[in-house]
């Protein structure tokens, strides 16, 4: 991938950023909004990482952070997210093509401030290009496709209706919040998200139990694309 500035890297877990914290070597910590952000390199990279906690609020100011205050280039959404489409087993990663609350009426972010063209955000193409071509090579199976976030854990509650409205290859907390961010400040966008359950593997014990294994999973396709 073309070298930037620099590139936030935005997890929502102490976990799923764990995996990145081996790779800077020796970072300048910088703590803002009881948040620490670790500058550093990666893949020959100028990276500053972060992990924001969970739910769509803390995502943005994570990312609204990184760009003010870091100026950074580019981001990733990295880390963990629930299986929604049958077909996405545990530990495959999905990457975003399109990404979408699914808990904001339709109409809001059309009608209003950002005044989408349609009710979805849109990865960045050099970024989604650059990890096709990772994908090609990877060792492990990706996905490309649609991300839907909402501020609820989904086992069975929701999934038939938002698998039927959105077709979404997984769900999780923070990805469309950090995507709208980055869309009103024109900062490109792309999350990579690792599955820890699914319809058969179900629950809280279930993403608990994977989480790591899939943050260290995510973290390294990542740095995949990264070195492109």
């Amino acid at each position: 991938m073309e070298k930037q500035k620099k590139i936030g890297i935005l997890c929502a877990s102490d976990t799923e950023l764990k995996p990145f914290l081996k790779h800077i070597q020796s970072p300048q910590i910088t703590e803002k909004a009881m948040l620490k952000f670790y500058c550093g390199h990666i893949a020959q990279a100028d990276v500053v990482a972060v992990y924001s906690g969970v739910c769509k609020v803390n995502a943005a100011i994570a990312a609204q952070l990184l760009i003010d205050i870091f100026e950074v280039d580019s981001m990733i959404n990295a880390g963990t997210a629930g299986g929604m489409d049958e077909k996405v087993p545990l530990f495959d990663t999905v990457i975003s093509d399109k990404m979408i609350y699914h808990d904001v009426a339709e109409d809001i972010l059309t009608e209003f401030h950002p005044w989408l063209a349609e009710n979805c955000f849109q990865a960045n193409m050099r970024l989604y290009a650059a990890a096709q071509k990772y994908a090609r090579k990877s060792n492990f199976p990706i996905w490309f496709g649609t991300m839907v976030t909402g501020e609820q854990f989904i086992g069975d509650e929701k999934r038939a209706e938002i698998n039927q409205k959105y077709a979404p290859l997984c769900v999780d907390m923070e990805t469309a919040s950090a995507a709208h961010v980055c869309h009103v400040n024109r900062v490109p966008f792309l999350s990579v998200r690792t599955i820890t359950d699914t319809a058969e593997h179900m629950g809280i014990e279930n993403f608990e139990q994977n989480c790591e294994t899939a943050s260290e999973r995510s973290a390294e396709i990542v740095m995949g694309i990264l070195a492109q």
